[in-house]
């Protein structure tokens, strides 16, 4: 597909299970950082799902390497910017995390390594957390005379509770991955955290398509919505797909007693 016509400088991309597309951050000798180069690529690869995913219905993101999944912005690229450059780049990274948020597709971070300030902030944009035993998380940006930027302070507290979110925004202090799934941060930890996330792309990937997306749509903004317009968001995305070809295959299957063949129409 066009995706795989272009050369990336930051990313590496697969597609190691039907259906799914595996996104991995490039930069192991800078801990992933996610530099300006990196950020580009980012919303560029996001745009370009978002207008035309084809074959793709789930996207999981992971890091090379094994010890870090992302170290956050890259602080190298960034000394010495001015306040002005130091903006441009941050409008550029704003746009990337949003478009991100707002994909159409679902995605799983497979965290396979340590992730701080901006690397998290990726992983809280995806869809959902799976990540490997052992290595520790952090929102650090306090600790450099920031704050998070990029959703940090919006997705945590939606994930964890706000007087949770507060102590790690505020302290800054690094917390496992163990203590990251006992508070709803983490969806599961694994020992082959790739191996377990594209397992569960791969299911997701053969559920019908349009349904998956209606659903995270629906979860999206109606956890926006206070509850009784949120019932009616549901029904309207729910009667979104009554006209669908994969409506009438799904069920069709069932009876026919065979596994549905969904075309995403």
């Amino acid at each position: 597909m066009q995706l795989f016509e272009q050369t990336y400088e930051t990313l590496k991309l697969d597609l190691p299970r039907p259906h799914v597309l595996q996104v991995t951050l490039n930069r192991p000798s800078s801990g992933n950082a996610i530099n300006t180069q990196m950020g580009k690529e980012l919303l560029g690869l996001w745009n370009d799902l978002t207008e035309d995913s084809g074959d793709i219905r789930c996207v999981v993101v992971t890091g090379s390497g094994d010890r870090i999944f992302c170290a956050g912005g890259d602080l190298k690229e960034r000394n010495g910017m001015t306040k002005a450059d130091w903006q441009r780049q941050h409008e550029l990274f704003e746009r990337m995390y949003w478009t991100l948020l707002d994909l159409p597709l679902p995605v799983i971070a497979a965290v396979n390594g340590h992730a701080y300030a901006g690397g998290l902030e990726l992983a809280l944009s995806c869809d959902f957390i799976y990540a490997q035993r052992g290595f520790r998380m952090a929102l650090t940006e306090v600790t450099l005379g920031i704050m998070p930027g990029a959703g940090g302070t919006q997705n945590l507290p939606r994930a964890v509770g706000q007087r949770r979110a507060k102590e790690i925004l505020m302290a800054g202090a690094p917390f496992t991955v163990e203590q990251g799934e006992s508070w709803g941060l983490i969806n599961k930890l694994s020992d082959d955290v790739l191996a377990d996330a594209l397992e569960t792309a791969e299911r997701i990937a053969g559920n019908a398509p349009l349904s998956v997306r209606q659903v995270k749509k629906s979860v999206r903004y109606g956890g926006e919505m206070e509850l009784r317009t949120a019932l009616r968001f549901e029904v309207e995305a729910y009667n979104h797909l009554i006209d669908t070809a994969d409506r009438e295959e799904g069920v069709r299957a069932f009876n026919e007693k065979r596994k549905p063949n969904f075309q995403g129409k």
